[in-house]
């Protein structure tokens, strides 16, 4: 007994001293109001009790909000430094070779997609030889190719940029890869007056990459300038 009664004292001169110590703590504070409800018997209404409960769940519900905008903070800003990063990449090549094998190659890799293409519409029936010589990244399509393939044939407004989840059944874009890209981010381009449009393509295996409800500003920023730097390698 004399132990415990030594023990509570200690206790008591130290809550006394640094009151703090038992504030701050809200484990120890939400025991000594229920304690206190339950010395007051079921009869009572505690009204201060019932206001200080609802302002501790509207304390964390608002700190929960502030740890998750902290999150997307920092989520954007990465997303910010990534792109950065790609476009940095891009405007390194001094040779048109170079800059397609740049975008399969490191400007993929930086964005963390699994397959790159960019589509061309053209007129020229014989392209096809000639863009061969240049890889994979480059592909031509006949003129109303890239509405059709981002409306998915339907009647819609053509957006800049287009995020899905899907298979794709076009040969045209995934060759070998169509078997296991399952979203796609497609920018279209538009590469000046009197040419026809192009369109990026970013696939990847992972379906959840590329959704209808992210947002698309960076993707927007950077579909404007690789606009820009295709214009400069077509003039």
């Amino acid at each position: 007994m004399n132990e415990h009664a030594l023990k509570a004292e200690d206790l008591r001169e130290r809550i006394i001293s640094d009151p703090e110590f038992i504030l701050e703590d809200q484990d120890v504070m939400a025991a000594l109001i229920a304690a206190n409800e339950r010395a007051m018997g079921a009869n009572i209404i505690d009204l201060r009790g019932i206001a200080m409960e609802r302002l501790e769940n509207r304390l964390n519900r608002l700190e929960d909000t502030h740890r998750g905008v902290i999150a997307a903070a920092y989520d954007n800003l990465a997303g910010t430094n990534q792109i950065h990063r790609a476009i940095l990449r891009m405007l390194e090549p001094t040779d048109f070779a170079t800059f397609l094998r740049d975008l399969g190659g490191e400007v993929a890799d930086i964005l963390r997609v699994d397959c790159v293409k960019l589509v061309l519409e053209t007129h020229e029936a014989d392209a096809g030889e000639a863009v061969a010589q240049l890889g994979d990244v480059l592909i031509t399509a006949e003129p109303g190719f890239i509405d059709t393939y981002l409306t998915m044939g339907r009647n819609i407004p053509v957006r800049s940029v287009t995020l899905r989840q899907l298979a794709p059944d076009s040969d045209v874009i995934y060759a070998e890869e169509s078997g296991w890209i399952h979203s796609e981010a497609c920018l279209k381009l538009d590469l000046g007056a009197g040419r026809l449009p192009g369109m990026l393509v970013l696939g990847a295996e992972d379906p959840h990459q590329f959704k209808p409800t992210q947002g698309a500003e960076l993707l927007t920023f950077f579909s404007g300038v690789l606009e820009r730097s295709i214009r400069r390698w077509l003039a």
